[in-house]
């Protein structure tokens, strides 16, 4: 059984592990198509290397581009991987520009989908990523969702005649699976700023960076919580660099280059609070126990707001950041519920495949 799995960015690259190893446990042929929609090699080649993924069949060069322009690139590069290697099984995951391109070609070529990560919503139509995982569950096959939300969202929605099925959440599964391998490294910093309280921040949604008074914003917030409540590690995304450039604003928290997973799985150890724009990296911060902070109006993520496991901050809403962060860490305590599975959703999709 030959399968094509297109992945492109770094949640992706984590997600992949453990269902990697699943399948190739279970007698799949996993062909691993990297779109580069992560070019920068701190944001793609260190994961490969360090989590022990399955070496690309291919890297296509479609990073740092405009979504319309990297989706029709992507598609154009995948075409003929796709009637090469001729796969019987595509996959993708969550909601990516690669994940979108991924289930088109899948459909153009009439090869079942598998979609992990499913029916997650923001309900907010100005996310490019909201676009992307609502139009690859309308190609996919098999649906497998992380949380019982997810489920209820595609019944909702009327996705009859599929395969839908609530497996839990494979980011539960990396992080038992490399937990223990956690790191620090000299490009983190000084080990002795992590051995008193600070904040891990990371900031990177197109809704956040692209818009120079919502950037100005932000930014503003954080060096303020910075400087008034705890120090701020924040690895700096590089699109999130290049952004910050062009609009003149300069972040004064303690800034280091991207890092990869072990490495953050050290800094979310040592944290005592996670400011993110990233839905996986709020769960993996209550995953490892800490509250965070998620720098938007929404998230797809809804359990850890009802659990209070993290907040809301609506750049919108012009609110103190220090005053919501405060309230967080006053009133958090570790979530008893799991609501994402028992880290096993690698061998329930694999189950399910059949």
């Amino acid at each position: 059984m030959k399968v094509i799995t297109i992945v492109g960015a770094r949640p992706q690259f984590i997600k992949s592990a453990p269902v990697s190893k699943a399948l190739q446990s279970n007698g799949y042929q996993e062909f691993v198509i990297h779109t580069g929609q992560h070019y920068d090699p701190e944001m793609s080649n260190i994961f490969f290397e360090e989590m022990g993924l399955p070496k690309p069949y291919a890297i296509l060069n479609c990073g740092n581009l405009k979504r319309e322009e990297m989706l029709s690139r992507m598609k154009d590069e995948l075409k003929p991987i796709f009637e090469s290697i001729q796969p019987d099984i595509a996959l993708v995951y969550g909601d990516t520009n690669s994940t979108l391109a991924g289930a088109r070609m899948a459909n153009e070529c009439n090869i079942p989908l598998v979609h992990i990560e499913a029916g997650l919503r923001s309900y907010n139509e100005d996310m490019p990523e909201e676009h992307n995982r609502i139009e690859s569950d309308h190609f996919a096959k098999w649906l497998f969702t992380p949380t019982q939300q997810a489920t209820e969202n595609l019944k909702r929605e009327g996705f009859h005649g599929r395969v839908v099925e609530q497996v839990g959440d494979v980011m539960l599964d990396a992080l038992q699976m490399f937990q223990s391998s956690a790191r620090h490294t000299e490009k983190m910093g000084p080990v002795s700023f992590f051995q008193k309280p600070f904040a891990l921040a990371t900031m990177h949604r197109f809704e956040n960076i692209s818009r120079p008074e919502r950037l100005a914003f932000l930014v503003n917030e954080l060096n303020a919580f910075h400087n008034t409540v705890m120090p701020v590690w924040m690895p700096l995304h590089p699109a999130t660099a290049v952004r910050l450039k062009d609009y003149g604003l300069n972040l004064s928290v303690q800034i280091a280059p991207p890092v990869g997973y072990l490495e953050m799985l050290w800094a979310l150890k040592e944290t005592s609070l996670v400011l993110t724009d990233s839905g996986g990296l709020q769960k993996e911060a209550y995953y490892s126990d800490k509250p965070s902070v998620t720098l938007r109006g929404e998230t797809e993520w809804v359990e850890l707001i009802e659990m209070g496991a993290s907040v809301l901050f609506d750049p919108s809403q012009k609110e103190p950041l220090a005053s919501i962060a405060r309230k967080i860490l006053s009133t958090f305590k570790p979530g008893t519920k799991a609501p994402y599975g028992d880290g096993k959703a690698s061998r329930n999709i694999i189950n399910a495949l059949g």
